[in-house]
């Protein structure tokens, strides 16, 4: 994850004053670009020239726009002609952010005010920030809009893969093309779960092996029942991860839904093993980048966790809001397989998280068995997110959360097989039953509020934030 923050910095449109202003410009200039290096995730892409006037204003958009940014910071150090932001502004296709540096001694703040005025006029959405960079919590700030930009950025072009249709009639899982396309700029690939089995046919078996071994080798417990998880039941799991794997680079997928229920469930296998290593920033081969994986198909559901990945680079979790338990004052989020093993320790030792995990049979709803993927999930401080719509139109509701672990003894309060999420919220059951409109909800470990509610804010898009 490497977000490419353009940086432009305006100036007096008077030449005699733009040439006096320029070691004062060049001055913040530095001070930015050399805090924003103390980051590994944002690269400064600083415009060659200090815009003083209309040719530059042009030439130095135009430039940022082509190398790729993912947004621009608009720079103010100086008093500045609005009239030079309004003119960059039509060659700039990212989100803008605008920035007056703390420096008393001249007008900045001034410059960003009267331009962000003129921006206003013309319906540009942008956001404003005020004060010293070297300050944590302005800092802090400029990075949740270059992560919300980033998100935004990388969402155009991206197409989403559906394998399978519609899952036991949900409609909150079905997405519409062209909304996406028009809301988001992803496009919606369509392919048969077929593909998975004649896919499945072809892994290497040697391949096949090596895997089933790391997973012996490294997971906490297999409870094998020789019915519903067998060896030869886990192997066809295996099978199936690789062959969904081959389906992501055919079609050269950014984010996947799986249908699963009840062909694949019923006839074959769960999809539960591939959704949770799909999700993982590890598998059977080593370290990889994390992949979104929906279950169910869901699609809503698959562009919520999308959002999240790209926002914080992490996996993210796909859960059921299964039980609110009131005597322990706990909300339950457990679902039959989906949630990557990372969660089960939120360690970047992949052994330590897999030391938590354990392999159970699949529940009886499910006739062709297999393995639930089955932990609980490590406490911390957690942002969980879900995509819903009211009519046509989105709203997205955001949670903030604290995980906490309790004894595993709960767990069969619900469907024990499965992983589970005991979540605490300030937010009454009440409230929340009343509003939120999915019985699917996703999740990230950190505080990501404000870097969602950025997204929504360029994105028009309505949101709530619950705690």
């Amino acid at each position: 994850m490497k977000i490419r923050l353009g940086i432009l910095t305006f100036s007096d449109g008077r030449d005699s004053i733009n040439d006096i202003n320029k070691p004062v410009n060049q001055k913040f200039i530095d001070v930015i670009t050399s805090r924003i290096k103390k980051t590994k995730n944002i690269e400064p892409i600083v415009a060659d020239t200090i815009v003083h006037n209309k040719e530059e204003a042009v030439e130095e958009a135009k430039k940022l726009n082509n190398k790729g940014c993912h947004g621009v910071l608009f720079n103010y150090a100086i008093w500045c002609y609005p009239n030079l932001t309004a003119i960059a502004q039509n060659f700039i296709n990212t989100p803008i952010l605008m920035f007056a540096n703390l420096n008393p001694g001249y007008p900045g703040l001034v410059a960003m005010l009267a331009a962000a005025g003129s921006l206003r006029q013309l319906n540009i959405k942008h956001l404003r920030l005020f004060g010293n960079i070297e300050d944590e919590d302005i800092f802090n700030q400029l990075e949740s809009f270059a992560r919300a930009a980033y998100a935004i950025t990388e969402m155009k072009g991206q197409v989403y893969g559906i394998v399978g249709g519609r899952s036991m009639g949900m409609y909150t899982a079905v997405p519409n093309l062209a909304k996406w396309q028009r809301d988001f700029g992803i496009d919606i690939e369509h392919i048969d779960q077929l593909d998975i089995i004649r896919g499945a046919e072809n892994i290497d078996e040697k391949k096949v092996d090596s895997a089933f071994n790391w997973l012996e080798k490294y997971v906490g417990n297999i409870s094998y029942d020789n019915d519903k998880l067998t060896v030869d039941k886990l192997k066809t799991q295996i099978k199936h991860y690789y062959a969904i794997k081959n389906i992501i680079s055919k079609n050269n997928l950014d984010f996947i839904g799986v249908k699963c229920h009840e062909e694949m469930s019923s006839n074959y296998c769960t999809e539960c093993l591939a959704a949770a290593f799909i999700n993982d920033p590890y598998d059977f081969d080593g370290p990889k980048e994390p992949f979104v994986f929906a279950c169910e198909a869901d699609s809503d559901g698959a562009i919520t966790m999308q959002l999240l990945k790209l926002i914080t680079g992490s996996p993210t979790l796909f859960m059921d809001l299964r039980h609110f338990d009131e005597l322990n004052d706990l909300y339950v989020y457990c679902n039959c397989g989906s949630q990557a093993t990372y969660f089960a320790g939120a360690s970047d030792d992949f052994k330590k998280n897999l030391e938590k995990v354990s392999l159970e049979p699949a529940d009886y709803l499910f006739k062709a068995g297999g393995a639930h993927v089955q932990y609980m999930a490590k406490e911390g401080l957690m942002t969980l997110a879900r995509f819903m719509r009211e009519g046509d139109e989105y709203w997205l509701a955001i949670i903030k959360a604290q995980a906490v672990e309790v004894n595993r003894e709960l767990m069969h309060e619900t469907t024990y097989a499965w992983p589970h999420v005991y979540i605490k919220l300030k937010t009454s059951p009440r409230e929340l039953f009343a509003e939120y409109s999915s019985n699917h909800c996703h999740g990230v470990y950190g505080d990501w509020t404000q870097e969602l509610i950025n997204f929504c804010y360029y994105k028009n898009i309505a949101y709530k934030v619950y705690d």
